[in-house]
């Protein structure tokens, strides 16, 4: 018999708030997300890791250095459970592999590295994998392989400025 389902996501109290749809919509548009629910289980999935961290608390060292070490496999860039507990959803958000594969070329804009992926174009590790919400760890970062790369220099301002607000901002030595 098989298991039951559950939930993974949590809606806000406050659905209709217009803060709150503002918020979620400039993140929609931002890593080109399907809609508002995407948004709540990228939340719901960073309470679930902040929970934990927050039971480690008083736990020892050992167990706090390997959720530590779980977290940063995954490539979020934490050194300690303050950190942990400093993430937000856009954190998880970036490590989705529709994020990542905007990062790597493959696509001009989130909507069309979404596309690529659910059109089966996007490869990991070999398999061909066909939802943009997989969260990658690092290993698999390195992985990923297209049919299709995009040419730099074809790209739009528009295009430009999206790419500038996902990429992260690399340390001035």
């Amino acid at each position: 018999m098989p298991k039951r389902k559950h939930k993974k996501f949590n809606r806000p109290r406050k659905i209709y708030d217009k803060a709150i749809i503002k918020e979620e919509q400039a993140l929609i548009k931002k890593y080109g997300l399907k809609n508002r629910r995407e948004v709540w289980k990228a939340d719901y999935a960073i309470s679930k890791i902040r929970n934990i961290a927050k039971t480690l608390i008083t736990a020892n060292e050992e167990d706090k250095e390997k959720f530590i070490n779980r977290q940063k496999a995954k490539g979020f860039e934490v050194n300690n459970i303050a950190d942990i507990l400093g993430l937000n959803k856009e954190d998880y958000l970036k490590r989705r592999l529709q994020t990542i594969a905007l990062k790597k070329g493959y696509a001009k804009t989130p909507t069309q590295a979404r596309q690529l992926i659910t059109h089966k174009h996007v490869k990991l590790n070999g398999n061909i994998i066909n939802s943009p919400s997989h969260i990658t760890t690092l290993e698999e970062e390195k992985s990923i392989s297209s049919k299709t790369i995009i040419n730099k220099d074809k790209i739009t301002l528009e295009e430009k400025e999206i790419l500038e607000k996902i990429k992260p901002k690399e340390e001035e030595k």
